[in-house]
Formats: structure tokens, C-alpha cells, sequence
């Protein structure tokens, strides 16, 4: 299977595609599962060499940040899905009211057709591999657009999947700028795009001219809270591991901290402890995943900047004199902060994390709910009544409790934004459904009553059914 970089191409593979599903409409339990073992033995088997890939693609990508970020949660998924998949296929029986007896009613959860999938750059074989499961899982014809700023694991899947995948089932387009405004354009039966939600909103207006159904996983700023009553330390061991992973480049990474009032200096302080810990230097270090280009690294001491500029107070937590050419940063934390700034008006996407001090529970929630809405929030507390007034008096695609970023990788919670942090779900049953249609069906069999109720109307069943059920 080669990597598809024309347009061309991409307009004869969908075509093929399409003939392709209507030739098969529906594929098999036994050829689904085959599929999907083919894909996790692709995945086990070629581990290191993803790995290679995305070191390659990132210009040093920790080699651990790609197994914890990008294999676990893969294989996680997919043996989820095979353990599963017989249950969701089976048609989901549902009641027939009296009216219309004698009678079945079922739902059959029918393949949409031709998927497309918009893959970036931060976890590319977890958000290609995944959708691609699940999809297939469906029974679906998948096109998967890989993001041209890692085009190393473009060309290793496409090398990989050409093994096992006629190019008729599973494509993979690599390319430029051009070539994703004409994937997106393409009348798709469903189009998954993961990435910013600027670049949400023109895939949306893309999607529109075909009614073309769309899911979007985007991002946002996702806010952590931390209860007055928990120990510092303790919050800290919650979150860090979630906003240093792959160098903050997580959609649901924690973007800001509200820390009680009084303890700021605490917090900033046992930040720098835990970290110095987990990276005792930045420069040479494979265990810190450099910032993916010069572009992204530009953007985000940009920030910094601004910040400085608008009365932050900006302390990175290594002593070291970082080496622009690895493009690794220290994780810097911000504070005096307000929404004059740039760091609080766009998802960060790096390790930059702002803290704000909130004197009442009230005030922290009234600041998230005047803002977006986030694709994750995070709370900090073993207080029931906080938990409980943090959870229902605010939205977000999904929480943690005293954890970050892993309600992504639990199989059975579906994943989704909420305003614009997203729409639509996947994982687990959740994404089988996003990428099938559940298909009424009424049965009937010899007997019928429908006659009944045939005109001339007027008369005694229609004014006996009248009575009955018009109350």
C-alpha cells in the first residue's frame, strides 16, 4: 500500500472505496474479527519501529511517551473491541406498544460505508489505529489522512497496512495543506477529525456541502481545581504525570490550575520538587519529548512572552539554559496571570501551565463556565459536596477525580468534547455506534389489524382505538 499524495488518487481511492462497501454492505462478525487481530498483530509486532517513527517525526520523542501515549492505549482498545465486538453486533431487541401488536421491533446497527479519518500529529498511531478499529469494527471502508508533519509514521503504516489491508478497505493519505481540504471535501458516509477547533470548524463547513455526519474531537482549555483540603503534594502526584506527557502536546493535558488561595507558593514549589525528579536535565534527555517543530516551539515562548509582557511572573522549572535546536522545553509554570494574555485565550498545547488562586468554589466555576467549554476538567479533592458542586454546576467533555488525562485510555467511557471542545463519542460501544447506523425494524408476521383503521373513517374501532390510546 503506497502513501497516497495526489489528489487524484485520493478521488480514485474513495471512488473505489465506495464500490468496494457496496460490494460487501456488511461485513461478517468472523471477517471483523480477523481485521482487528490483524491490526494489534501489526501493532505488536512492529512496536519499535513506531517508535523509531515518531523519534523521527518529533526530532526526539521519548521512546516511553510513545508506548504509554500511543501503544498501551492502542492494544487496550483493540482487545476491548475483540472482547466486545459479538455483543454490540447482536440486534438490540426493543418493545412494541400495544397499538401495533402483534409485532417485533429491533434495531440492526448497519455499516455507514466510506470513513474518513483526519489523524494528527501528537498521538498519530493511537488517533489512526483507534478510529480505524473501531470503524472496522463497524464494518466500514476506512481512509485514514495522516498529518504531513509526521510523515515518517505515514509511510511506516502504509507499508504496514498494505500487508495485510487491500487499499479498497483501508487507505492511507499522506500530503500536504491541499490534499486535506480535498480529503474533507470528499461525501464521506462519516468524517472523524481530531485536531484544533479553528481547524474543526472549516472541516465542519466542508462536511456541510455533502451532509456529510461528523464527529470532532478538538481541545480547549482544560482546567484543574484544587480542593483547600487536599495536600498539595498529593495533587501534584495527580496531575504532572498528565501535563509532561509528550511535553504538555495532549489535547486533554491540565491548560491551567486554580489553586486555593494561600498555598500558591506551596504548589510552585513541590511542582519544582516532583519535577526535577522525573527530568534532572532537559538538554539530551530522551525521557522529554521535544516540541514537534520550530513553528510549535516558536508559538509557545510566544507565549511566554506576551505573558511576560502583561505582568506574568514566569518560572521554568530547570536551572538549565535549554538548547533551541532539541526544541525540548521545560515545563514553566505561570503565575499572576490574567485573560489579557494569550496563554489564556488559546489551548496551550506544550508544558506551560498557568495558576490562578480562587478564594470560593463559586468563583472557580463561574471562570470555567464564562469561558468554553473544556474537552476534559480535572478535580482535586476527596470531598464528596466538592466533587458534587464542581461536577454539576460546570460542562466538559469528560472528568477526572484525583487523576489526568486517563479517563482517554478507559475502554468502556466513551471520549468526546462538548461545545467547542468537540462533538460526538468514541471508545468502546460509544464508537461502534458513531460509526454505524442503528436501523429500525418493525416486524410483522401473518396476523395484522392495520385494516382496522381503513377509511371510511368514523365508525366503531376507530372511535374504541381512539378512546383508548388518545388520553
Amino acid at each position: 500500500m503506497n502513501l497516497i499524495q495526489t489528489i487524484n488518487d485520493v478521488n480514485q481511492c474513495f471512488e473505489s472505496q465506495q464500490g468496494q462497501f457496496l460490494s460487501a454492505p456488511y461485513r461478517s462478525y468472523d471477517e471483523r474479527i480477523i481485521d482487528l487481530k490483524k491490526l494489534k498483530k501489526l501493532l505488536l509486532d512492529n512496536k519499535e519501529a513506531f517508535i523509531d517513527a515518531l523519534n523521527k517525526d518529533f526530532g526526539g520523542r521519548s521512546s516511553d511517551d510513545t508506548r504509554i501515549g500511543d501503544i498501551i492505549t492502542t492494544i487496550s482498545g483493540l482487545n476491548y473491541t475483540i472482547k466486545n465486538l459479538k455483543k454490540w453486533m447482536k440486534p438490540q431487541k426493543r418493545k412494541v406498544g400495544l397499538l401495533f401488536q402483534p409485532a417485533k421491533a429491533s434495531i440492526l446497527f448497519q455499516p455507514l460505508g466510506v470513513v474518513g479519518v483526519v489523524v494528527p500529529w501528537n498521538y498519530p498511531v493511537f488517533l489512526s489505529i483507534g478510529p480505524l478499529a473501531t470503524a472496522l469494527a463497524a464494518g466500514n471502508c476506512v481512509m485514514l489522512k495522516m498529518s504531513e508533519f509526521t510523515p515518517e509514521t505515514a509511510k511506516l503504516l502504509a507499508n504496514l497496512l498494505q500487508k495485510d489491508f487491500n487499499q479498497k478497505q483501508v487507505a492511507v493519505i499522506g500530503g500536504e495543506v491541499d490534499i486535506a481540504t480535498a480529503f474533507t471535501s470528499l461525501a464521506f458516509d462519516h468524517l472523524f477529525f481530531t485536531g484544533s477547533t479553528n481547524v474543526g470548524k472549516i472541516v465542519m463547513k466542508a462536511a456541510a456541502n455533502n451532509l456529510v455526519p461528523i464527529t470532532l474531537e478538538l481541545g480547549g482549555k482544560s482546567p484543574a481545581i484544587i480542593d483547600d483540603k487536599i495536600d498539595i503534594k498529593l495533587a501534584v502526584s495527580r496531575f504532572i504525570l498528565g501535563k509532561v506527557l509528550n511535553s504538555g502536546q495532549t489535547c486533554v493535558a491540565p491548560d491551567y490550575i486554580f489553586c486555593p488561595e494561600g498555598k500558591e507558593a506551596e504548589l510552585v514549589e513541590e511542582l519544582g520538587n516532583v519535577y526535577s525528579k522525573m527530568f534532572p536535565k532537559i538538554n539530551g534527555n530522551n525521557d522529554c519529548t521535544s516540541i514537534i517543530n520550530n513553528a510549535q516551539f516558536e508559538r509557545l515562548n510566544g507565549l511566554l512572552d506576551d505573558a511576560r509582557n502583561h505582568g506574568a511572573n514566569i518560572i521554568p522549572l530547570t536551572v538549565e539554559s535549554v538548547d533551541k535546536s532539541q526544541r525540548k522545553m521545560p515545563l514553566t509554570v505561570l503565575t499572576d496571570v490574567n485573560d489579557n494574555m494569550k496563554v489564556m485565550q488559546q489551548e496551550i498545547f506544550g508544558p506551560i501551565i498557568p495558576i490562578f488562586t480562587y478564594k470560593s468554589t463559586t468563583e472557580a466555576i463561574q471562570y470555567i463556565n464564562k469561558n468554553d467549554r473544556p474537552l476534559a476538567l480535572y478535580i482535586y479533592s476527596f470531598d464528596k459536596a466538592f466533587q458534587q458542586e464542581v461536577l454539576l454546576n460546570t460542562h466538559a467533555g469528560g472528568v477526572c477525580i484525583n487523576e489526568a488525562t486517563f479517563h482517554v485510555a478507559n475502554d468502556d467511557l466513551p471520549f468526546g468534547g462538548i461545545g467547542e471542545s468537540g462533538m460526538g463519542q468514541y471508545h468502546g460501544e460509544e464508537g461502534f455506534k458513531t460509526f454505524s447506523h442503528g436501523k429500525s425494524i418493525l416486524e410483522k408476521g401473518h396476523i395484522s389489524f392495520a385494516h382496522l383503521l381503513f377509511p371510511p373513517f368514523g365508525g366503531m374501532m376507530h372511535k374504541l382505538v381512539y378512546k383508548l390510546f388518545i388520553r
